[in-house]
C-alpha cells in the first residue's frame, strides 16, 4: 500500500524537533494513582534561571500552542511544558474533571520533577488550571500570566449573545472536559 502525506504527522514531526532544539526533551511520568503526565523538559537545567510552566488551551496539545512561541522562553528560563489531562499524551483513569484536579496533577509533575517555585503562564483552558494552581499553591507559584483569560464574562454578556449559553454553569459544561 502506499504511504501518503500527512500534514498533521509533518507538523507534529516539526514541533517535536523545534522542541528538540530548544533543549527540551520528552517526558511521561506515571504519578502512581492511574496518572499519566506527559511534559517536554529542560534536557539540561541552569539553576541560575527561574522556571517557568506553560499551560496550553482547550483543544490543543503543548507542542501545538506553544511550538512557534518556545525559543523565545528557553534562553532566559527554565521551562516546562505539560499536555493537561486528556491532552496529547495526557491520560488518568480517576473519575475526576475539574481544573482543580489538573492543578493538583500538574503540581504533583513538578514535583516529581524537583520543582518547587515556578512562574506560570497559562492560555485558553490552561488559564483556569492555572488560576487553580495558583489559588492553591500560593507559596509554590512566583508570578502569574493569564492569556485569553475572559474574566470578565458576566451573565449579561450571555444575555447579549457574546457567548451563546442559557447561563454560566452551561458554559463551564462546554468548556471543561466531562469524560476522557
Amino acid at each position: 500500500m502506499a504511504r501518503c502525506l500527512s500534514f498533521t504527522a509533518y507538523r507534529d514531526w516539526f514541533y517535536r524537533y523545534s522542541f528538540a532544539k530548544a533543549g527540551l526533551r520528552s517526558l511521561s511520568s506515571n504519578l502512581g494513582d492511574g496518572t499519566i503526565i506527559h511534559c517536554w523538559v529542560p534536557r539540561s537545567a541552569n539553576h541560575q534561571n527561574p522556571v517557568d510552566l506553560l499551560l496550553h488551551g482547550f483543544g490543543a496539545n503543548a507542542m501545538r500552542q506553544y511550538g512557534k512561541h518556545l525559543q523565545m522562553f528557553t534562553s532566559r528560563f527554565n521551562v516546562y511544558v505539560p499536555d493537561l489531562l486528556f491532552f496529547g499524551e495526557s491520560c488518568t483513569s480517576r473519575p475526576e474533571r475539574t481544573g482543580s484536579f489538573q492543578a493538583q496533577c500538574v503540581m504533583r509533575l513538578m514535583e516529581a520533577h524537583g520543582v518547587h517555585r515556578m512562574n506560570l503562564v497559562g492560555i485558553s483552558y490552561g488559564r483556569f488550571v492555572g488560576y487553580s494552581m495558583a489559588a492553591q499553591f500560593q507559596e509554590k507559584i512566583e508570578r502569574v500570566v493569564l492569556c485569553c483569560a475572559g474574566v470578565s464574562l458576566e451573565e449579561k454578556d450571555t444575555n447579549n449573545g457574546l457567548f451563546v449559553v442559557s447561563n454560566l454553569d452551561e458554559a463551564a459544561t462546554i468548556l471543561l472536559p466531562q469524560t476522557p
